[in-house]
């Protein structure tokens, strides 16, 4: 299955406390825009139906809902699994 938007948010809203939709839009573009990232600028392929590949998304959709006003950059957990993805599991 296709990694969506759709199946990230649930669990971003989990993960940031959010129990409204009043942030929906918002937090939905957050999630689209970590998944063209992953897959049109990173090259990878994520399967919606990986646990692996969807809390991935989610932890980094809430890094950058969380950093947004930061200047830090990411945090080493979501490099150094952005590198392991990036080298086991490229687009054919």
């Amino acid at each position: 299955m296709e990694m969506t938007a759709d199946l990230v948010l649930p669990l971003l809203k989990e993960r940031i406390g959010l129990k409204t939709s009043i942030r929906d839009t918002y937090l939905t573009a957050i999630a689209q825009s970590v998944i063209d990232e992953l897959t049109n600028q990173k090259g990878l392929s994520l399967d919606g139906d990986s646990p692996t590949d969807l809390l991935f998304c989610v932890d980094m959709a809430t890094w950058r809902h969380e950093s947004r006003d930061s200047k830090d950059g990411m945090p080493l957990h979501i490099k150094a699994r952005l590198h392991d993805m990036m080298i086991h599991n490229k687009k054919d």
